[in-house]
């Protein structure tokens, strides 16, 4: 009888704790969506109740007034060349470290994962006067470096330990048939290594599709904004329009949660990957 009742109380207190947590991490989403369908004088008078009407015309004209079409696409641009450079340095340092031994190699593998300990905003200063320098300011592809260089102490450490996990005879296999190091590296190894580039390319996408302080600093052109910049256009010093700027933020999560849905699979895998060995 007492076995049962600790049981009971144990499956009760995990899901009290399991629906706490979903209710904290998606609660704030749904908020805004519903904050997204009103009208700026209900959302000021009573923030949490229905809107007496849903206000679907508030992403019609986020979309109209605030040019989103041009922001996702730039944001789209930008995100997508800077995941794929990310991804081909990162995958060929990792490659390096993992697979060969060489005088330094775990002394160049702290020093460029170290960069994971370094906020963001320590190298605002450094990256800007380096941009500047190479005239590379309020253009795309001074954005595209910077979130590549950003995301690469991630990448590196992610795919090093991935590379790890791969058995060594399938390289040795493929040495004795001949290839060389850059056919290893293309034709065996990266086929081998797609669910950690999968794991990879999804954290430094969302990086760099969320990215806002670099966005700012290295931008000035409506021409070159990208989508979490654009956004904060729509508060100026008198009207702030809420519901419309709700709107484009809804927008602007969606792309990044549909990439994160159509990999998930292959990021667990790319995490969990050399966890068991044997």
């Amino acid at each position: 009888m007492q076995k049962d009742l600790s049981s009971n109380f144990y499956f009760i207190f995990k899901w009290v704790i399991i629906i706490s947590f979903v209710f904290y991490a998606v609660f704030p989403f749904l908020w805004l969506v519903l904050a997204s369908l009103k009208t700026n004088a209900e959302l000021l008078n009573n923030p949490f109740t229905l809107p007496e009407v849903f206000q679907f015309k508030n992403y019609s004209n986020a979309i109209q007034e605030a040019g989103l079409g041009r922001l996702i696409i730039n944001s789209l641009v930008i995100s997508t060349s800077a995941t794929f450079l990310n991804i081909l340095f990162s995958s060929m340092c990792a490659f390096a470290i993992a697979r060969h031994t060489f005088w330094g190699n775990n002394v160049l593998f702290l020093m460029i994962t170290a960069g994971i300990l370094v906020p963001l905003n320590a190298l605002i200063i450094p990256y800007f006067a380096i941009i500047n320098f190479l005239n590379l300011y309020d253009t795309r592809i001074g954005l595209i470096i910077v979130y590549c260089a950003v995301g690469l102490p991630v990448s590196t450490f992610i795919l090093t330990e991935f590379f790890k996990s791969i058995p060594k005879e399938i390289e040795e296999a493929s040495y004795l048939d001949g290839c060389n190091f850059a056919a290893r590296y293309f034709k065996i190894m990266l086929p081998l290594a797609l669910p950690g580039l999968a794991t990879a390319g999804t954290f430094q996408f969302i990086l760099c599709w969320n990215e806002f302080i670099y966005a700012m600093l290295l931008t000035s052109s409506t021409d070159i904004r990208t989508i979490q910049f654009g956004i904060s256009y729509f508060t100026n010093q008198f009207f702030s329009d809420y519901v419309g700027m709700f709107a484009a933020v809804v927008i602007s999560i969606i792309p990044s949660i549909t990439v994160f849905i159509l990999f998930q699979e292959k990021v667990i895998n790319g995490l969990t990957a050399g966890s068991v060995k044997g």
